[in-house]
């Protein structure tokens, strides 16, 4: 509840919203329920019971989705964001190292690797395009050496027009065409990690404050 709590209070339309869907749902589920029941008082009574649950359940389902927008909203844009992401998003499949796998101290600009059925993911975090591009070339190249043939990404958090959003940064991870099985992925993650820095995740962002993904 203080979780749906937060999110009313950061985004009061949540409210409305949640209500207005379990209105919605408790009167298609009703109106079906009338209709088949055909005058049945327990046909009704019981329906009229299942209904409410999906009503409830529907407002349930419609907070949980504002919430991850406000939550994503939050962190958006600040160093570390994406090792948070990486860290509490990812199904079963694919691997990401809680540090970036290199990072420019100055900026806090990094750039996170993520390995999976799709091949490696290289994802660039940051304020200029330019600089953490020039960082995930180096990176492509240091995969390109130890991972040969594997397929490899490229995506941006840079906050242009280009950028990939938070809140669509795991799906977007998940598009890419399958390349590899579960055991390649652990050979190619077991190789790239004992690839490139070893550094602690930028300040900004506390890992274990962040929910995972609901699906």
């Amino acid at each position: 509840m203080r979780y749906y709590r937060m999110t009313a209070k950061q985004k009061p339309k949540s409210v409305l919203w949640a209500v207005g869907s379990a209105v919605v749902a408790f009167a298609i589920v009703f109106a079906l329920g009338f209709v088949l029941a055909a005058g049945a008082t327990f046909s009704v009574v019981i329906w009229s019971i299942t209904a409410a649950f999906v009503g409830i359940l529907t407002a349930m389902i419609v907070m949980n989705k504002q919430a991850e927008q406000v939550a994503f909203g939050q962190i958006e844009g600040r160093a570390g964001a994406v090792g948070a992401i990486l860290q509490n998003g990812l199904k079963r499949g694919w691997r990401a190292s809680e540090t970036p796998a290199a990072i420019n101290a100055s900026t806090q600009e990094a750039v996170y690797r993520v390995v999976g059925p799709g091949g490696v993911v290289l994802i660039g975090e940051g304020t200029s395009r330019a600089r953490v591009s020039s960082m995930v070339e180096s990176e492509k190249k240091k995969v390109a050496k130890v991972a040969t043939g594997v397929p490899v990404h490229a995506l941006y958090v840079v906050g242009d027009d280009h950028s990939v959003k938070l809140i669509k940064l795991i799906n977007t991870i998940y598009s890419h065409k399958r390349a590899l099985n579960r055991s390649e992925v652990s050979v190619v993650y077991k190789r790239l990690d004992t690839v490139g820095l070893k550094l602690p995740i930028p300040k900004g962002i506390d890992p274990n404050r962040m929910r995972a993904q609901r699906r």
